[in-house]
């Protein structure tokens, strides 16, 4: 059964459009993620399909059985309710029930009325309570609650205080359990931490109903999906699978359509020099011939479908001061905590020069705190907070505090950096897609995207060696997301990062480190790692080996861990030396056809002569690791 038909859907707001010619199903199991750039009409979509929205043109055909719940990005709910009670609001038709039930026992226990209309009424709302789960809805409720990170005492309060992330966690848990078989959810994993958003992937696998999500976040869409929806270049391109499959589709499918491109670009070039060769010979015969050809080329023609080109994106690259020791952070059994709330203590850590490590917590236990410890906003309450020599600091806050709302975007820039001309702003908010009048929009005007691309210009032209990023890709599209990734990697100076984006982290982790009340752990992999070393610690938790030969069992386990983590080093080297042997046949292309541009080529020279350094030096430790 399908639950939706759309059929050459289409959107248009004046002379913008947003997209058109969209046709896809949605089956009742289906499990789809929805991507595209910001700005594309991903939310606009959603309200088509919600009846909020009429299409300007197309069909939006809804079977009668489709019961949607939607999740908005940021909820308008309000209620005088506990946390608890509002999200049992749900159930309100089972405590109905419930209440209906009490009653008939209670006069089927004093032989009041028919008793035999009682029994039957009886049965039927027993079955109709089984059906929606009423012996467990409330510890479904709670587990649920739990799930999406509040605690107990949390669940007591009442709705009216929580901040706006935790209202729609709220919102987010009542959809999960409102018994619709289409969920429309609008970037659900915004305001969860780790544990929460692993909880929501498992409770959407084992989903019953089907389900479109709108998300950025790329390891959750591998998780979820079996089925992607690009919106890209007005349209929708529909592949099968996860996110990872995706992106192969995608590429095999740019590979063809190019390929046919050129392949009928030729033969549309071969065609029109038969044409005019029989135009010149001028005979009855010639002049038919041509005309055939030239009914061949418009067939050609109208079927081609061209190249989609690259739509704008962020490209930009981070340059460190030089200089700098070899230790560049040391935390020395630092603890803090505010008179109402204890955060953490006894916390250890050596960042070391070029390392790029992510700091790992649950919502609240003190991440960006201990950035502002780092950068000397608070005074830790116990321990020491030491920077190497010649470390200097460059700071991106997720509430983007460090702008100015009353500036314009090229004011924000050129007060920042009063040295640069004008050229040079507009050039280096060019590579952050802010060109022509956008340069003069106000900060206050921007969305979350848009500032974020502020506040990373910023970043990128200010002369430090040591990023602290809290939550970089918050705000950010996919496209973006990626630029910032491949910024990153490029980046020769060292890093500290706070997020919550697993691809992201995957992508650039040299180590991670997990903060609680107890301390900071170190582990010395990417996030995948991190977690199957968790999962190691839990197993040996339950599996505690005997006193007799513990010795042995330890030093077993640590030889262990040194070849993985050798293992997944020499995997590192290999695909640092596979992008730097890419680059560098790029690079010599782009030599080999410079022409006489002197210094093009002495600058493409020494990029070149820079690159094949690098990779000497990877080669050497691949030898190292693999020998």
């Amino acid at each position: 059964m399908n639950l939706f038909n759309l059929s050459d859907v289409g959107m248009e707001f004046g002379e913008r459009i947003l997209f058109q010619n969209v046709s896809f199903t949605i089956g009742e199991t289906d499990k789809i993620g929805l991507i595209g750039g910001n700005g594309t009409g991903k939310t606009t979509l959603f309200k088509i399909l919600l009846g909020q929205m009429q299409a300007t043109s197309g069909e939006v055909f809804q079977n009668k059985q489709t019961s949607i719940g939607y999740l908005e990005q940021h909820t308008n709910l309000t209620s005088d309710k506990t946390v608890l009670e509002e999200v049992l609001s749900v159930y309100d038709d089972v405590m109905a029930i419930e209440e209906e039930l009490s009653e008939i026992a209670r006069k089927i226990e004093e032989k009041q009325g028919d008793l035999s209309a009682l029994t039957e009424r009886q049965h039927k709302l027993t079955e109709r309570y089984q059906a929606r789960d009423g012996y467990t809805y409330k510890s479904r409720a709670k587990s649920s609650l739990l799930g999406l990170g509040f605690s107990e005492a949390e669940l007591l309060v009442p709705f009216s205080q929580l901040s706006g992330g935790q209202k729609t966690r709220v919102s987010l848990c009542k959809l999960l359990l409102s018994g619709a078989n289409l969920l429309l959810l609008d970037e659900p994993t915004n305001h969860l931490d780790l544990a929460a958003v692993e909880w929501l992937e498992n409770f959407l696998r084992d989903y019953r109903g089907a389900f479109c999500v709108i998300s950025h976040d790329r390891y959750f869409l591998d998780k979820i999906a079996n089925r992607i929806f690009a919106l890209e270049y007005r349209k929708i391109t529909v592949y099968e699978g996860n996110y990872s499959r995706y992106l192969t589709q995608k590429a095999e499918r740019e590979k063809s359509v190019l390929r046919h491109y050129e392949n009928t670009q030729r033969e549309i070039k071969r065609l029109e020099g038969v044409v005019r060769q029989q135009r010149q010979w001028n005979r009855e015969k010639n002049i038919k011939t041509a005309e055939s050809k030239l009914k061949a080329i418009a067939r050609l023609e109208e079927g081609l479908e061209a190249p989609e080109s690259e739509a704008p994106s962020i490209h930009f690259k981070l340059s460190a001061k030089p200089g700098g020791g070899q230790d560049v952070l040391i935390l020395d059994n630092v603890s803090m905590g505010f008179a109402e709330k204890h955060l953490f203590s006894g916390a250890n850590l050596t960042v070391r020069k070029g390392n790029k490590m992510f700091l790992l917590g649950a919502n609240g236990c003190g991440k960006t705190t201990l950035f502002k410890l780092i950068t000397g906003v608070f005074e830790p309450t116990g321990g020491m907070i030491r920077l190497g020599a010649n470390i200097a600091v460059g700071w991106y806050d997720q509430t983007q505090s460090d702008l100015s709302l009353h500036k314009t975007v090229f004011e924000e820039i050129a007060d920042s950096h009063p040295q640069m001309t004008q050229t040079e702003i507009r050039n280096a908010l060019a590579a952050f897609l802010f060109r022509g009048e956008d340069v003069f929009a106000p900060i206050a005007e921007l969305s979350g995207g848009e500032r974020a691309r502020v506040s990373l210009c910023k970043l990128m032209l200010s002369d430090v060696n040591f990023l602290l990023l809290d939550e970089p890709t918050n705000h950010l599209d996919i496209a973006s997301r990626e630029a910032l990734e491949q910024a990153l990697l490029e980046y020769d100076g060292t890093c500290l990062i706070v997020s919550h984006d697993r691809y992201f982290i995957n992508r650039l982790a040299h180590s991670v480190c997990n903060l609680e009340q107890s301390g900071l752990t170190l582990y010395l992999g990417d996030y995948d790692y991190f977690l199957s070393k968790k999962a190691e610690v839990r197993q040996e938790k339950a599996q505690e080996p005997p006193a007799a030969g513990r010795e042995a069992y330890l030093l077993q386990k640590q030889e262990a861990a040194e070849a993985r983590k050798r293992e997944s080093d020499l995997k590192k080297v290999e695909k640092e030396i596979a992008d730097c042997e890419q680059k560098a046949e790029e690079l010599q292309e782009e030599l080999n056809h410079v022409g006489s541009d002197f210094m093009k080529a002495q600058e493409l020279s020494e990029s070149l002569d820079a690159l094949n350094e690098k990779l000497l030096e990877l080669y050497e430790k691949w030898d190292g690791l693999s020998s």
